[in-house]
C-alpha cells in the first residue's frame, strides 16, 4: 500500500536525523492536534531554523552594506629605528659658498652647475636614528553609483530570505499534515482490523462448538483459522507501523523520537469535502500570486534586474572625500623620540571617472541583460507551470473523493454480503466457502477503503498547497 511505503522512504531519515537546535528535555507527553505540530515544527524543525538563521544573516548583510557608505575612519602607528640611516651626496661649503640642490643638479650661488669632481662630497642624511608617526585617514563616498544600487539590492536580499522562510515553512507544515493523516488512517485501519477480527473470532468459537457436535466438518474450522491467523499477523504489522508512523510525524515536526505524543484531532472531525466547491472553479486565474514559488521567482527577477543597473552605474564617475592627520617623531635619542612633535594635515576630494577598459564594461552589461531575459522567460514558465499543477492538483482531488465514496459503497457491500453469508450458512443453505470468501472480500474492501481514505487526505492537502491555502 502506498501510504505504507511513504512511511518506510523516512525511516533511514530518521535513523540519521541529528538535531543542530537545542531540543526540550527527553520523555516529554504531547497532547497535539494538527496545528499544534504545525506550530511545533515551526520553531523546532531544523530546516525551518535555518531559514531564520538566514534572514538574521541578510539582515547583518543590509547594515553592513550601509556601513560601506558610512564614513571609513582608520588609525595607524609606526616606529623605526635605523640601524643605518639613508644619506645623501652632497658637496662640502668652499669660501663661504652656499649650495642649492635641485632637478638640475647641484649649483653654487653663481648659479652655475657644479660638476662632482669640483668638490670633495659629504654623506648627509635627513633622516634621524629614531622615527615614529601616528595617524588618522577619512574616507567617505560622497557619490557612487554602484554603491546606490548594491544598498537596494542588499534589501531585496533580505526580502529573499524571508521568502525563503516562507516556503520552507510551507513545506514543513505539507510534510506534518501528511504524517499526522498518516497517523489517523493507520488507527482507524486498526480499528477496522479489531471488528473484523472480533465478529471473526466469534464465528471461530461457534463453528468449534458446532465442529465438537459433529454439524460442520473439520476443515471448516480450519479455513476460519487461517483467516483468523491471517487477520492478527495483519493487525501486528499494522500496529508496529503505526509507532513508525508516529516517529515520522515527530521527525517532520523536529521532535525528539523519544517523547510522547498524542492526537487530539479525529479522523470523522477532517472535513475532506471542503475543498470540492472551490476545486470545481476554474475560472480564477491569478491564484499563482498566493504561491510562494511565484514571489520567490519575482524577487530573483527583481534581484537580477539590480545587477543589471549595478553594472550601468559602473559607466558613472565616483566621487569621494578623503582626509588624513599624522604626528611625525624623531630624533637620535630613543629617551628625546616623543619630545617634539611634526604634525601634518590635509583633506581632500577624489574623482574617478571611468574613460576606457577594454570593453569588459558593456560585455557584462550585456551578459547581465541576457540574465534578465531569462529569469523573465522563468517566470513566465513558472506561471504556466503553477497552473498546470494546480489543474492537477484538482482533477486528482476530485478522483479521490469519487474513489474513497465508492470505496464506502463496496465497504457497507462487503459488510452485507458477509452477513448474508453466515445467515445462509447457519441456515444449512450456503457453505463455508462462501463465508470465507465473503470475509476475505470484506478485508479487500476494508484495505482498499483506508488506502483511498489516505490518497483523499493527501490529495486534499495537494490542492490546498497547488492554490496556496497553505500559509
Amino acid at each position: 500500500m502506498k501510504y505504507l511505503l511513504f512511511t518506510a522512504t523516512f525511516f533511514c531519515a530518521i535513523a540519521i536525523k541529528s538535531y543542530a537546535q537545542e531540543t526540550p528535555p527527553n520523555n516529554q507527553t504531547f497532547n497535539f492536534s494538527v496545528q499544534d505540530c504545525i506550530n511545533y515544527a515551526h520553531e523546532h524543525q531544523t530546516a525551518v531554523i535555518n531559514a531564520g538563521l538566514d534572514v538574521k544573516s541578510a539582515e547583518y548583510k543590509v547594515k553592513e552594506t550601509i556601513g560601506i557608505g558610512l564614513p571609513q575612519i582608520a588609525a595607524s602607528a609606526s616606529f623605526q629605528d635605523y640601524i643605518k640611516t639613508p644619506s645623501i651626496l652632497f658637496p662640502n661649503s668652499l669660501n663661504g659658498l652656499y649650495y642649492v640642490l635641485n632637478q638640475e643638479g647641484v649649483k653654487g650661488s653663481d648659479g652655475k652647475v657644479i660638476a662632482a669632481k669640483t668638490f670633495d662630497p659629504v654623506n648627509f642624511s635627513i633622516y634621524q636614528k629614531y622615527n615614529s608617526n601616528l595617524g588618522l585617514t577619512l574616507n567617505q563616498i560622497l557619490f557612487d553609483g554602484s554603491y546606490l544600487v548594491g544598498l537596494k539590492a542588499s534589501k531585496t536580499y533580505k526580502e529573499l530570505s524571508i521568502r525563503s522562510l516562507t516556503r520552507t515553512k510551507i513545506d514543513a507544515s505539507v510534510a506534518v499534515i501528511k504524517a499526522y493523516y498518516q497517523v489517523l488512517v493507520s488507527n482507524q485501519q486498526i480499528k477496522l482490523l479489531n471488528a473484523n477480527i472480533d465478529q471473526l473470532k466469534q464465528q471461530l468459537d461457534q463453528t468449534v462448538a458446532q465442529n465438537k457436535q459433529g454439524l460442520v466438518e473439520k476443515i471448516d474450522v480450519d479455513r476460519i483459522t487461517v483467516q483468523y491467523n491471517n487477520l492478527l499477523t495483519n493487525r501486528e504489522n499494522v500496529v508496529r507501523l503505526l509507532v513508525l508512523n508516529y516517529q515520522v510525524l515527530k521527525f517532520q515536526m523536529g521532535m525528539p523520537i523519544e517523547n510522547d505524543l498524542t492526537l487530539k484531532d479525529k479522523l470523522e472531525n477532517v472535513n475532506i469535502d471542503n475543498s470540492i466547491a472551490d476545486a470545481s472553479v476554474t475560472s480564477d486565474t491569478s491564484f499563482y500570486h498566493s504561491r510562494i514559488e511565484y514571489n520567490l521567482s519575482e524577487t530573483n527577477l527583481k534581484l537580477n534586474e539590480l545587477d543589471l543597473k549595478r553594472k550601468k552605474s559602473t559607466f558613472l564617475p565616483s566621487l569621494s572625500l578623503n582626509g588624513s592627520s599624522a604626528i611625525t617623531y624623531q630624533n637620535n635619542s630613543f629617551s628625546q623620540l616623543y619630545s617634539v612633535s611634526y604634525p601634518s594635515t590635509y583633506f581632500g576630494i577624489s574623482l574617478s571617472i571611468p574613460i576606457y577598459n577594454g570593453g569588459q564594461r558593456i560585455n557584462q552589461v550585456r551578459q547581465s541583460q541576457i540574465t534578465v531575459l531569462k529569469s523573465r522567460n522563468d517566470l513566465y514558465n513558472l506561471k504556466n507551470q503553477l497552473s498546470l499543477q494546480a489543474n492537477q492538483a484538482r482533477i486528482t482531488f476530485i478522483n479521490g473523493l469519487q474513489s474513497l465514496n465508492n470505496q464506502k459503497s463496496n465497504q457497507t457491500l462487503a459488510q452485507e454480503v458477509l452477513r448474508v453469508s453466515k445467515v445462509k450458512y447457519q441456515q444449512g443453505v450456503g457453505s463455508s466457502i462462501e463465508v470465507t470468501q465473503a470475509q476475505t472480500a470484506l478485508e479487500d474492501a476494508d484495505n482498499k477503503y483506508i488506502q483511498g481514505l489516505y490518497d483523499a487526505l493527501v490529495s486534499k492537502v495537494d490542492l490546498d498547497q497547488a492554490y496556496g491555502r497553505i500559509q
